[in-house]
């Protein structure tokens, strides 16, 4: 009987966890996901993970740049789940670095070096209503969340495993719940943000198809391989199929959107 005490012990303080906390439902997709953070103290880590950052990258004085992120940005931003946050852009001038992100409470970067990959405005979309759809379905406080759980479970590991196993069992469970738990939830959040964001961009007025042209050309940049498996990100194959299979829902969304904007609405 013994022998089995620390995985129930385990078991049971996740349990607890579990239990004692909140749950978030996803916009669009429905998703209900755990949350432990509160959305208080998210806005603030995202303020403070701003005001870092624009004071320690080089901000683009572009001003055709900085006003084709902006406008995107709104217009992706009015047509979200939270139109009413503090909706701010910066543009960063780093041309090494092909990448963007959005931050809790609708703080917004995008790099110059993803201009090369994102020449219409439609691409940019995709990405920006990508990075603003993991803000929307709290992407950020699920992953801490679910880190919390984490470390409270190897610290009851530690706590109840025989003192000669000790170290061998932080070791299994932490390849366990990072091969088994962690990563694959990452990845799980990549899928449901380009769903939500090839609804946002459609809404928005941008067509959905301009993200397959994006992540095409985005997949040919030299980099190394990517082993899907032991990434927090899906092979691009993969991703560039998944997102066919959200295509339909995203046209729907454009077609209603266009008609809307053509009458007027």
């Amino acid at each position: 009987m013994k022998m089995y005490q620390p995985f129930a012990l385990t078991l049971t303080a996740l349990l607890l966890i579990l239990s004692l906390s909140g749950c978030y439902t996803v916009p669009i997709t429905g998703r209900t996901s755990l949350n432990l953070v509160s959305e208080g103290d998210e806005f603030q880590l995202g303020m403070q993970a701003y005001s870092d950052a624009k004071s320690q990258a080089k901000i683009s004085s572009d001003p055709v740049a900085n006003e084709r992120v902006t406008r995107i940005g709104k217009k992706i931003a009015q047509v979200s789940h939270h139109p009413e946050w503090d909706w701010e852009f910066t543009v960063f001038d780093d041309p090494e670095t092909p990448n963007a992100w959005c931050l809790p409470g609708g703080k917004v970067a995008v790099y110059s070096g993803l201009f090369p990959y994102a020449k219409t405005d439609g691409e940019l979309a995709t990405v920006m209503a990508h990075e603003i759809s993991h803000a929307i379905a709290r992407h950020g406080a699920e992953r801490m969340s679910q880190q919390m759980v984490q470390a409270a479970g190897a610290a009851v590991v530690a706590e109840t495993v025989a003192n000669e196993h000790i170290e061998t069992a932080k070791v299994v469970y932490g390849i366990g719940s990072d091969l088994f738990v962690m990563l694959p939830y990452s990845r799980k959040h990549e899928y449901e943000a380009d769903r939500i964001g090839l609804i946002y961009m459609a809404e928005a007025g941008y067509n959905p198809n301009e993200a397959l042209t994006f992540w095409k050309r985005f997949s040919e940049m030299p980099k190394g391989v990517n082993i899907e498996f032991l990434s927090t990100h899906p092979a691009d194959e993969n991703r560039i199929q998944q997102i066919k299979d959200y295509l339909p829902e995203a046209m729907a969304a454009y077609t209603n959107a266009t008609m809307k904007t053509s009458s007027g609405q």
